[in-house]
Parts: structure tokens; C-alpha cells; sequence
């Protein structure tokens, strides 16, 4: 199938209040182009070098979502036009997006990472750390970053009522941080999870963000 009846199988089955999120990286521009004439205007990238890249030379209107583990050296080259950072994953990262924002004259969309698989590999706060971190207040200072949600990746596995399970953990995380420190901040409502082969659970369970590549665009060329 092509990229255009990828696109329009897959719009069958989100609703209006989702956003879909077309996972771009290590693609190259002319197949992004494919995806922007069906009216796709967010992608996201994982790699700072090959998002920059791409935002030069691609339409104006693209919302740029970076989605990969974010290192603190290169976050002040995505700042100026990044609209939202899914994988922020420490404290310390979030200072220094905040940092960096505030260098350029920017409030920058954040979600935190929440470890949610049972795998050592992904990054994120545990449900401990997150509630740790948001009780402690300091990042309410933060005043060039907005943490709007948060983000997790499920378990690499067939297992599917165990992704569901994660993912109704990480949207019971959600409501629990909204009632307890932003009842304030309506901003705080969004929700990245779901992945090509796990949206549709994803999307039952509560997600606003699914970030999908391979059911778009076929498998990337590394």
C-alpha cells in the first residue's frame, strides 16, 4: 500500500481528540512529502542532527515533535522551533531545556517519561520519581517549560493485556499527577502512547498522542 492509503487506513481508527504523530526518522524529505500532501502537519523525529536538517528544508508549517532520549549538549540546537519534547526523562534534563528556553525567548512543551515496561532498555521516572519530583515543587520555577503530560513506551511484547495494563497504569499516573499538582494548569492533558503496533489499546485506554512510523512509512532504512 502506499503512504497515502497507510495514512487514510490509519485515520479510520482515531478519533478527532488524538493526535497522530507520523514518525519520520531516518526517512528521507521526498517521503515525508507523501505524508504532508495527505495533510499530515506532525512528525517526529528521534535524532537532533537529522531533525534540524529536515526543518530547513521542509514546509514552515510542520510541528516538529522530537520523541528520542534527548542529550542535554544537543537540546539548545532543537529549542528555537521544537513544538513539543516527548522524552524528557530526568530532573536535570528538564533544567536544562528550561535553560535553554528561556536563551531563546521560548516556553517549551514538555512531557515526562514514564518507565512503563517490564525492559531495562527505556528510559523515564518511575511512578515513585515522578510523584517525588512534582511533591518537591522546584519545577514550578521552571518558568521555559511547560510539562504538559506525559509519555510512555509498553513492553516489546504479544503479551497485549499486558500493554493494556501499562497503559491504563500510566493514565491512572496521569490523573492521579493532574488532581494533585495541576487542577491549575489546564495544559496539563496530554498523553503519548501508542506505537504502530500498539495504538489501537493505546487509544482505548486513554492516549491524546500515538507516535506512528513503520504502518505509515514502512520499515525505516537505517
Amino acid at each position: 500500500m502506499s503512504i497515502q492509503q497507510n495514512i487514510e487506513e490509519i485515520r479510520k481508527h482515531i478519533p478527532a481528540h488524538v493526535k497522530l504523530v507520523c514518525v519520520s526518522k531516518f526517512h528521507p524529505n521526498e517521503t515525508l512529502l507523501e505524508a504532508y500532501k495527505c495533510g499530515e502537519r506532525v512528525f517526529g523525529e528521534s535524532k537532533v542532527q537529522e531533525l534540524c536538517g529536515k526543518q530547513e528544508t521542509l514546509p514552515i508549517d510542520i510541528s516538529w515533535h522530537f520523541i528520542g532520549h534527548l542529550q542535554s549538549n544537543k537540546i539548545k540546537f532543537i529549542i528555537p522551533f521544537v513544538e513539543l519534547i516527548h522524552g524528557v526523562d530526568s530532573y536535570k534534563l528538564l533544567e536544562e531545556i528550561n535553560k535553554q528556553a528561556l536563551k531563546a525567548g521560548r516556553t517549551v512543551n514538555c512531557l515526562l517519561q514514564i518507565h512503563i515496561a517490564k525492559e531495562d532498555t527505556k528510559f523515564g521516572f518511575s511512578a515513585e520519581e515522578l510523584m517525588q519530583t512534582l511533591s518537591e515543587g522546584k519545577w514550578k520555577e521552571l518558568t521555559g517549560v511547560n510539562i504538559c503530560g506525559l509519555m510512555g513506551m509498553a513492553t516489546y511484547t504479544d503479551n497485549r493485556e499486558q500493554i493494556r495494563n501499562e497503559f491504563k497504569g500510566l493514565k491512572g499516573l496521569l490523573d492521579q499527577a493532574k488532581e494533585q499538582y495541576f487542577t491549575d494548569r489546564p495544559s496539563f492533558c496530554e498523553l503519548s502512547m501508542g506505537m504502530s503496533d500498539d495504538y489501537l489499546l493505546a487509544i482505548e485506554e486513554g492516549s491524546t498522542l500515538v507516535r506512528i512510523g513503520s504502518s505509515i512509512f514502512g520499515h525505516r532504512e537505517y
